[in-house]
């Protein structure tokens, strides 16, 4: 199996931790969000990763990964930046990480025992983090709502109450290419600049809506976090 990580933006929230390198090469106790992510996929047995490199993409040239490019990152978002490596999407069935999350490798293990065409790792658990990270978790929480069979059946909107989080969408994702192939098919019906705006979770309840690949949730109790701010660095202790 094959992964990519998902490096283009800036992170632009980081302030002028990002003025020099990627978002993905800030440090968290001293190991860079980047390597702790491949640790984590290598662990797992996953020796084929790949970048998809944006803002200073220089400073990642010689991290050894296959490289895809997304010359438009300022302009576009996520999921334009995955179609940059289709050629993997579309032969093989390709973990997919956000390059601004850490987790352990039992999150890339449980994905990679996956039969599901699609299937996304959550923490039901998450409350206590977003408290830790936010005061108020709803203030940065989306909706993530289970049906019995264990698939997604809403993701992405904004919530009215704790009820309407199951759990917390981590970044940590795995697609075939049938999913791909989905994805591709909902892009082609968008204008261009849909498909510009175009966001992961967004993406994923355009899926469910469309009733043709099912999104499966694999829970994730260990070790992760989102690094979305300076101060995010010192609520990971």
């Amino acid at each position: 199996m094959k992964a990519i990580i998902l490096a283009a933006g800036r992170g632009s929230r980081m302030k002028d931790m990002t003025d020099d390198r990627p978002k993905c090469l800030v440090e968290l106790h001293g190991k860079s969000l980047l390597q702790r992510q491949l640790d984590a996929l290598r662990q797992a047995g996953i020796g084929d990763i790949a970048i998809v490199t944006g803002y200073k993409r220089e400073l990642l040239a010689d991290s050894g990964l296959t490289e895809f490019h997304n010359p438009r990152w300022s302009e576009t978002n996520m999921v334009s930046s995955l179609a940059c490596a289709q050629a993997w999407l579309q032969a093989s069935p390709c973990i997919v990480s956000y390059s601004d999350i850490f987790y352990e490798t039992d999150a890339v293990a449980s994905l990679m025992a996956s039969n599901a065409p699609l299937a996304v790792t959550f923490d039901p658990h998450w409350q206590a983090l977003w408290e830790k990270r936010f005061g108020d978790p709803l203030l940065d929480a989306e909706t993530f709502r289970l049906n019995g069979d264990g698939t997604v059946a809403e993701i992405g909107n904004k919530p009215e109450s704790i009820a309407e989080v199951q759990g917390q969408y981590m970044g940590l994702l795995r697609f075939t290419p049938e999913s791909w192939a989905e994805v591709m098919r909902i892009r082609t019906v968008l204008t261009s600049a849909e498909c510009d705006r175009m966001h992961m979770t967004g993406t994923l309840q355009r899926l469910i809506e469309a009733k043709r690949i099912p999104v499966t949730a694999i829970p994730y109790e260990k070790s992760w976090g989102e690094v979305d701010s300076i101060e995010d660095l010192k609520a990971y202790v």
